[in-house]
């Protein structure tokens, strides 16, 4: 029972010294020791324990292997609550009236080429990718825009290798509308977007509200744009209902070629019935584009008065 007490009493003293804590939470800690130094450093304070003990030392000392996630918001803006209680208000009245609401955002781009990626997958022999992932030895960035019909359940990826854009992200848009939307929204006269406030739909640029107004005209649809607001992009309901699944369906695999990625990402699925199409759109996109000289004073955006910075629609000309 001695020796039981004093390797107790030598493994705590030596959390003391290799242990880290978090200043704003008492009794959060973690240490960078393996189990094998662990065992290593008690066997030299006279205590020696397999590393089969000292993981049961851990546990009950309240140690794990865990992985830091990104869960902590970086800020709170002043009308946070009033602008989720606006967009659960708008998907509400959409969605019962049968009207199309879609939840959209780009992807993490990725290197087309021989490049590692993070997952594993079965492969009868080792997979062997080049080690530095420089750009220049791949055949460019592929670039994911995603849209997720929240009444179908349904997800669409729209892939391009040109560069992030706003035309791009209203492109994918018209494009889901041209083979997927018309037909199972054909009385729709409104559609409701959900989106973060930055990249290609970034709620201060007029460059997103000028491709958003030719979109409507394209359409003939008064297209609503919900912006989420700053920081609060992961309640996108796209990122934990589309991403995460094609996150998973394209694991470990190495995209060698655009149309790779794209067949990957269109094995995603759900046991809840999550349906995925993948496509490529062959447009080529600009950097730093600029509005027409015209646009402000013929722009058919209309704000509403509450949060209009968040909150606006992109009018038809016959609408």
């Amino acid at each position: 029972m001695d020796s039981v007490a004093t390797l107790d009493e030598n493994f705590r003293a030596l959390l003391a010294e290799f242990t880290a804590g978090d200043p704003m939470r008492q009794g959060v800690l973690w240490t960078n020791l393996s189990r094998r130094e662990i065992s290593r450093r008690l066997a030299d304070m006279g205590t020696p324990a397999s590393r089969h003990v000292v993981r049961k030392l851990l546990k009950k000392h309240g140690l794990g292997t865990r992985k830091a996630r990104k869960k902590k918001s970086m800020g709170a803006h002043p009308d946070r609550n009033a602008q989720f209680e606006n967009i659960a208000r708008l998907k509400a009245a959409y969605l019962a009236r049968g009207e199309p609401v879609l939840s959209i955002d780009t992807k993490k781009k990725e290197l087309i080429g021989n490049f590692a990626r993070e997952g594993q997958t079965h492969t009868q022999a080792q997979v062997q990718t080049l080690d530095h992932d420089f750009p220049s030895a791949g055949q460019g960035k592929l670039i994911p825009h995603g849209l997720y019909d929240l009444a179908r359940n349904e997800g669409h990826m729209h892939l391009n290798t040109s560069t992030e854009s706003s035309e791009f992200c209203c492109d994918s848009i018209a494009h889901w509308w041209e083979r997927h939307g018309s037909k199972h929204y054909p009385d729709a006269k409104r559609l409701l977007l959900l989106c973060d406030g930055g990249g290609s739909n970034a709620s201060n640029r007029h460059v997103f509200k000028e491709a958003l107004q030719h979109l409507a005209e394209q359409l003939g649809l008064e297209v609503r744009v919900a912006h989420y607001p700053p920081y609060c992009s992961k309640h996108n309901p796209i990122e934990h209902r589309l991403f995460a699944h094609v996150t998973r369906a394209c694991q470990g695999v190495t995209f060698h070629t655009v149309e790779i990625a794209r067949q990957f990402m269109a094995k995603a699925k759900t046991t809840t019935g999550l349906k995925v199409t993948a496509e490529v759109l062959g447009g080529v996109y600009v950097k730093g584009k600029k509005v027409a000289a015209d646009f402000l004073a013929n722009m058919r955006i209309v704000f509403d008065a509450h949060l209009p910075r968040w909150n606006y629609r992109a009018v038809p000309a016959n609408g």
